[in-house]
């Protein structure tokens, strides 16, 4: 079984986003991504901290707006933030206040700014095959099988989880490399049997270990998307144990699709600043 290391792929797009941020600096312009925070949730805080860390790494200035959970506050914010020429990048972190939904927030942020694909017009782009950022999650799925030059053109995926921050825009962007895909979710009938004909398993549920050795055909790829919080610490939607010996390449929880999703953040907001 071949672990795929998003650490080590992270860092090599963490070598040319340096480059590209040293393009930019040539010609006057440094890449700036805005985060907004709209509530004091540590959880959130803590990876604006991890996105903080990387930006440092690579160049890009990352500016924290950290507000007090006034609805009111945050689309004003937003709206600042959105007119002001010198942020290239928009992020707005969840939780959001009551009465404010993630479509609400996203459609005010412009499309070329929006480096997590939370407009509702990025979504809609994304299907249409126009130009837009895909939410940096579901295109670290694909920049992982990418980069582990796994077949996708007639491959069969699967993903499980519908969201519109993973698992509709991995599809799409799965559907858009020719994969055959496979979308499933709380309802679906025998879901270890869809799951275990595919080639490709993208497993974005939000349930600890629920992927299990018998939702995956042998040799299959499973890219692990979750982060789920237990007694026993950080762990996947898959049980990486059982499904270790079944598959030909898993990513691990931690150190897989997260590092990734970071480092597509920055590359975003580079490519937007126009590198």
């Amino acid at each position: 079984m071949r672990l795929l290391d998003g650490r080590s792929m992270a860092a090599d797009i963490g070598r040319s986003v340096v480059d590209d941020v040293e393009r930019l600096a040539a010609t006057g312009v440094t890449p700036t991504l805005a985060v907004v925070l709209p509530t004091a949730d540590e959880a959130a805080r803590s990876y604006v901290r991890v996105i903080e860390r990387g930006a440092a790494k690579v160049g890009v200035a990352c500016a924290v707006h950290e507000l007090t959970g006034d609805p009111d506050e945050l689309t004003a914010t937003v709206d600042r933030l959105a007119a002001d020429p010198a942020v290239h990048g928009m992020i707005v972190q969840t939780p959001l206040p009551d009465g404010l939904t993630a479509a609400d927030v996203g459609a005010r942020i412009p499309v070329g700014k929006d480096v997590d694909g939370m407009n509702p017009l990025s979504l809609g782009r994304l299907a249409l095959g126009l130009p837009a950022f895909a939410p940096a999650t579901a295109a670290a799925v694909l920049e992982i099988l990418n980069r582990a030059a796994v077949p996708l053109a007639g491959a069969r995926a699967c993903v499980i989880g519908r969201s519109s921050v993973v698992g509709k825009p991995a599809a799409l962007l799965l559907l858009a490399e020719d994969a055959t895909v496979t979308v499933c979710h709380s309802r679906t009938k025998d879901l270890a049997t869809v799951a275990h004909d595919a080639d490709i398993v993208v497993a974005a549920v939000g349930r600890p270990k629920m992927v299990g050795a018998g939702h995956v055909r042998p040799g299959a790829v499973v890219i692990d998307v979750g982060t789920n919080w237990t007694d026993a610490g950080l762990v996947g939607d898959v049980d990486a144990d059982a499904v270790a010996p079944v598959a030909g390449a898993l990513t691990p929880v931690p150190g897989g699709v997260g590092p990734v999703t970071t480092m597509l953040l920055l590359r975003n907001t580079v490519r937007a600043a126009g590198g």
